[in-house]
Formats: C-alpha cells, structure tokens, sequence
C-alpha cells in the first residue's frame, strides 16, 4: 500500500510539472523581453528555478523561476551598467551571495510579521492581474510580453487600456482556440467522463488548442483564422546543442571593483529575497496539506539558484506565486513537481524547441485565467469582509495597491496601512478601565497593555485626568512586557504628586524592578472585620450578587491571592454563611467570585439541613459574624433527581444506592416532593423531567429556608432583629446565573 501511495503521488507531481512547465515557457520569455534581458536568459532562469532550487527548498508546493516583480530592477540595473548584460550577471552573483548569508544567519523569520491581511491581498492580487494581463492573450492580442505584470507596461500603455486596445487587435482563430480551452477548463471538473480519465485540465486544454491550431493549418492555410508565429510560443531555436550552451553567457568579473555592482545586488537580494519570503508565506496558505515551509533553507536555495544564474547568464529567480498556485491546482504533492518542470525546461527547450513553439499562447491564457479565478474567488472576499474593517481594509487596500502599481509596492502599502490599525488600535486601547467592586468598597483597575509605547502617554494622561477625586486606582503591570520612559515617568508623576493632590489613593502591582516602581496595594481586598462590622445584610447580599455578575460575564477580580493568604492569617471576618451543594459544578467561592475569607461554605448534598449543618451556620453569623445567610440550591441536581426517582419507585434509599447513610439527606429532599409530583413524572416525556427536577429543586430550597427559621432559634432571631438575612437562590448550571427565589423577612 505504502508503495502504491508513492508511485500514486510521484504520477501526480509528473504530470503536474508538465503543467507547470506548460505555463511557465511563455512566461520565463514574458519576464525576460519585459526586463530587457536576452529571451535566453528566461529559460534558463526557469530551468534553475526548477532544478536548483527545486533540489535545495524545503518546500513542497513553491515552483521557482525568473520574477516578474523584479523586471522593473533588473531593467533598471541594466540600464545603470550602460547596457552591459555581462556586469549585470554579476550583480545577479553576488545578489546570491547576499541571500546565502542572509539565509545562514537565520533572517527569513522576516515573513512571519507580514499581517495575514496582506498575505491574502496579494494572492488576490496575483489573481486579478493574471486574469486582466491575460484576457487581451485569450483573444489573441499579444503586444505586451506575456509574464509582464507592472501596471505600467514598457510599450506605454497600462492594464486598463491594454484591454481597449486589444478591442481593435482581435485575432479570431487564437480568439476561438482561447474560449474553447477556458469553457473546455471550467466544464471540465464537472463532467464524469473526464474525471475517470485522471489527467489534469490544463494538459488537456494544451493538446485541444494545439490541434486546433493543426487544423487551422491544414484546412484554413492563408486565412485570417491561421495563428501566426506572433500567437504562439516563441523559444530561440539552436541547432545543436552546442550551439543551444552558446546561448549561456558568464558574469564579468573584471567589474568587480564597480561601486554599481553592490548597489545592484544589495538592492537585487533585498527585493527577491521579501518577494520569495512572502510568496512562500501565500503557496503555503495554498498548500491543501497546509504544510510549512522553512524560509531560511529557502533564501539559501534561491541564493544558490542565483549564484549559479550569473555564472551561466540566467536573470534573478524567486518563488512565484504563479507557477506555485498551477502547481498545487493541477494535484502537485511534493518538490518533485518544480524539479521535473526543471528538466522539462531544459530537455525540450534544448531538443524540442519546434514542437513547443506550435502551442498557441490564448490556450495558456485560458490556464492562467481559471488560476487567477481561483486565487481571486469571491470567497476570499467574503471571509475577509466577516473579519471586520481591520482586516478588510488592509486587505483590499493592498490588493488594489499590488493590482495598480507592482507587487513590491503594493505589499509596502498594504504593510503601511496593517502598521496604521495597529497603531489605532493601540492608541484607543492601551489600557482598560474596570471598576471593580471590592468587599470593601469600589476601586478603579487600570490594566496595561503588553506593550505601552510613547504613543499611549496622550490616551493614559487623559484616564488619569478622568479619574474622580477621592477614588481607589490599581494600575496593573502584571501583563506588560515593555513600559516606554515617557510612560514611566507619567505614572511616577501620577503617583506621587497628583494623585495626593486630589486624594486619589493609588496601587501598583506588576511593576519590573527596573522601571524603579514601589509595587504597593493601599486597599482591602479581602472582609476585615472594620468591613464586616459596617456592612449590612442587603448589602452583602449585593456583594454577592454583583459577583455572580462578575462570573457569568467573565471580568472576576484580580485577587493578590498571595497577599491575602498572609492578610488573613490572623482571623477570619466572612460576610456571609453560604449553604450549597456538594455538586462539582457550584463551588461557592468561584460563583460569587469571592475571594479567601470573605465567605463560610457549607457543602452538602441536595443543600439539605441537619444538627452538623445548623451548627456551622449559627456559629458563623452568631459567632464569626456573618452578615447573610444563602441557601443555593440549583438546576440538574443529582441529589434531588435521585430522591424524585425513588419517591416515584417508593424505594428506600440505602436499598437502591447501597449507601449506608444517605437515607437523611433524601428525605429532606422528600417533603419537597407530593403526589402531584410523582404523577407529573409518571406522565412526562424524558426531556421534560428535568424542568420537573428543578421545581423540586426550588421547592427544596424554600424547605430548607423555612427548617432554619423553624429550627434554629438562634439564626431566626438574628433575622428579627436584621443583624442578618436568610436567603434562598437557585443556580443555574448552564449560564452560571444565580436568582433569588426567596426574599428575607429581615
């Protein structure tokens, strides 16, 4: 099997290559002619791309070749060397060079801080010009060199108008042979025939467009419909293969002492080494196994590509997003597929020139095209658009920036504009603002963000300025890495001169060492007893509420637990007496977002009383002096479905469970329940049962409220006398909510 699933994956990378190799010929020769390079230069530039990178990159899916966001340099480059495309090669050299160590010093992490927004700009980007640069080809319009991606084209014109201009340059037979092969493309994955036939689209496109043009020649020899040389790809022809080497020429290295030469390859690594770095990044996101590709094993590849280019006279390699999207959409799996495609460059163009110069360019538009749909599908724009205006923006703005100018300023201002929400973003929040209700009392926590740079100073200035005179401050560090000087002395200046001014009583907490901060609490955030002595029983009832609150939305306090273990180590002043159930899921202290000593909690099942119970509860409000006293009953308890299962079996309890003493608690459960209950489940579908359970539940809770006051003289008094209240609650397990079910006399 393992071997079968090897030949099934190398068949797949073969014929992808072919596909790949397909597509690349016009384009190695597009990149060259738009640089102003020899034709030559290209191909060879392809064929390293595919064999040396190939052999050398730790990706799987990137097919290299020459770049089309580098024509611009390259011409440039030329152009500064008085033409001399010999001095050129070395500059080519030596860019290699740059890469190699750029690669070894572990430099290509660069990459990772490009935003995913401008990630996917550009692949959208690259789909977009593929279908605009290569609709004029499809209709046989083929002025400006195919590979050519500027917005502005060397023969004056730009994206836009080269597509009015081909109005009045139809070609009808390349026209015909460029829809056939789109519609042919586009029915083909979903028509059963063609699947059985296991052979990609494209391949299938070439060979129909090709004997199309065959047929042109045979039958329609000097019509308009005959595709003429100009339609079709045009590889320089050697005779031998001598004469094929002949086309390699070597860097000239008597420039090397040339100023312009290092400009040139310094500039040449810089750009190809970002486009390869976030063309990787993109083919990655591409990947259908979504594997990850090194980027410093892969500037290294490319830096030897390069070095052996000008050695041999090829033009500057990177990844290309184009080669690498056909690749993974014609079933590509592994490097296999950019290495073949190598040798299929070097093997045909060397041999087999006058067979592949009968492929009619508008049959390669109609692959490049469904490409371009592919990586600019209108599902790309609509996940984006779901991510809200901040990754939007950057997205469509670094789009429409690669589409209207090239690809290495686009992404600059695609990146510019990502940099320009993070600083908003940074600027509107580099705090928050959380008032937090404290047993004793309201204090305002300030919360810094992980990085508080001197772009923040304005917006915290204005929060301290916001701050009402009198109030508690906490300013926490604790989840700060980095606190600008500027910011530092703002705090210092807050703390220590108007802060006392106005009566501000300030905290600090997280603070590093060496930012020179006295971290400090100067409130109680724990029940002392000058707390609970002037607390009353409705507000401690509050307290508990608003800390439920604060549980179910998820803003609990930041307790200094540390701080309150050795706080409280002196003596115990709860505010409250807290009756609940054993239940995992109703641990009193996290419900009611308590901190240590500020509650009693009593725990047993089915919140049920008994003389161990009634102690506990009349020693903390008589004796440690408790404020509230709360019975929490709540939803899907196991002690009340267990007492409703056998008062409707009429079972005895230690029977059923074999539970020695559990027969206590589920009686008490059981004056909860009548006759009227049983016969309601006798009658109730499973689903229903649980609302059944939780009347109960309830029913429970005011039981166990009214046996207290019953019982306890003590506790019932208290209550009389409002030194405390006795409350009943129920919680519900699925929101985290807790209501009063039962309001004290108090």
């Amino acid at each position: 099997m393992e071997t079968e699933t090897k030949t099934s994956t190398l068949l797949k990378d073969l014929i992808s290559g072919l596909v790949v190799f397909l597509v690349a010929l016009p384009l190695c020769l597009g990149v060259a002619l738009a640089s102003n390079a020899p034709l030559m230069s290209g191909i060879l530039a392809g064929i390293i791309g595919g064999i040396i990178v190939g052999l050398l990159s730790g990706s799987h899916t990137s097919v290299s070749g020459p770049a089309a966001g580098l024509t611009a340099v390259v011409a440039a480059q030329i152009a500064l060397l008085d033409g001399s495309f010999e001095s050129f090669l070395l500059v080519v050299f030596l860019a290699g060079v740059i890469q190699v160590v750029i690669g070894l010093l572990q430099a290509g992490s660069i990459a990772e801080f490009f935003p995913t927004s401008v990630i996917k700009g550009l692949l959208c980007a690259i789909g977009i010009i593929l279908i605009l640069k290569q609709i004029p080809h499809l209709f046989g319009h083929d002025k400006d060199p195919d590979g050519e991606m500027s917005f502005q084209q060397p023969d004056h014109e730009n994206t836009f108008s080269e597509l009015l201009a081909m109005t009045g340059d139809l070609h009808w037979g390349a026209s015909i042979v460029g829809i056939a092969s789109l519609v042919l493309l586009v029915l083909y994955g979903r028509i059963s025939f063609f699947k059985k036939l296991n052979i990609p689209g494209p391949l299938i496109a070439v060979l129909f467009g090709t004997g199309i043009k065959f047929a042109y020649d045979h039958f329609m020899p000097g019509t308009n419909w005959q595709i003429e040389a100009s339609h079709l790809v045009q590889l320089p022809i050697a005779g031998s293969i001598s004469e094929f080497t002949g086309f390699m020429t070597m860097a000239d290295f008597s420039q090397i002492a040339n100023p312009v030469i290092y400009t040139g390859a310094i500039t040449v690594a810089l750009v190809a080494s970002l486009e390869t770095l976030l063309n990787l990044e993109a083919v990655d996101k591409l990947d259908p196994q979504q594997r990850t590709s090194p980027p410093n094993r892969e500037l290294v590849a490319q830096g030897a590509g390069n070095m052996v280019g000008g050695l041999i006279g090829a033009i500057p390699v990177t990844s290309v997003i184009i080669r690498s999207s056909v690749n993974i959409h014609s079933g590509g799996r592994t490097k296999a597929a950019a290495i073949f495609h190598g040798f299929l460059l070097l093997i045909c163009v060397s041999m087999l020139p006058q067979i592949l110069n009968q492929i009619p360019l508008s049959c390669l538009a109609a692959i490049l095209i469904l490409t371009g749909v592919k990586l600019a599908s209108p599902q790309l724009f609509k996940q984006m658009w779901r991510g809200g205006w901040n990754e939007f923006i950057p997205f469509i703005v670094t789009t429409s920036a690669i589409v209207l100018t090239d690809l290495l300023i686009g992404i600059l201002i695609g990146l510019g504009v990502s940099i320009a929400f993070i600083l908003k973003s940074s600027l509107r929040r580099p705090i928050r603002r959380i008032m937090e209700k404290h047993i004793s009392g309201n204090v305002l926590r300030i919360q810094l963000a992980n990085q508080v740079t001197f772009l923040n100073r304005g917006a915290l200035n204005r929060v301290f300025d916001e701050i009402q005179d009198g109030e508690q401050v906490l300013i926490d560090a604790s989840q700060t890495d980095y606190i600008d000087p500027d910011v530092r002395h703002l705090i210092h200046e807050f703390d220590e001169i108007t802060a006392p001014a106005r009566g501000i009583t300030v905290s600090l907490v997280g603070f590093k060492h060496d930012y020179e901060f006295e971290n400090k609490v100067q409130y109680v955030d724990y029940s002392s007893r000058d707390v609970q002595e002037k607390m009353s029983p409705a507000q401690a009832l509050q307290l508990m509420l608003d800390g439920n609150e604060r549980f179910q939305s998820g803003r609990q306090i930041s307790r200094n637990l540390g701080r309150q273990v050795s706080s409280t180590a002196g003596g115990q002043f709860p505010i409250a007496v807290v009756l609940s159930c054993i239940d995992s899921r109703t641990p009193a202290e996290l419900i009611f977002d308590m901190g240590l000593g500020d509650i009693f909690s009593v725990r047993v099942a089915g919140n049920v009383t008994s003389p161990q119970v009634l102690g506990s509860m009349e020693y903390g409000c008589s004796q440690a002096g408790s404020k509230l006293l709360l019975v929490v009953g709540h939803t899907r308890c196991g002690a009340v479905t267990a007492a409703v299962d056998l008062a409707c079996s009429h079972q005895n309890a230690t029977e059923a469970t074999g539970c020695e003493h559990i027969d206590s608690i589920v009686d008490e459960v059981e004056h909860s329940i009548d006759e009227s209950i049983i016969e309601r489940v006798s009658k109730s579908q499973a689903d229903q049962k649980n609302e059944i359970v939780d009347d109960v539940a309830r029913m429970n809770v005011q039981h166990t409220v009214d046996k207290i006051r019953e019982v306890s003289t003590v506790l019932r008094n208290m209550e009389i006398n409002r030194e405390i209240a006795i409350v009943g609650a129920m919680y519900d397990v699925s929101t985290g909510q807790v209501d009063v079910i039962t309001p004290s006399i108090a």
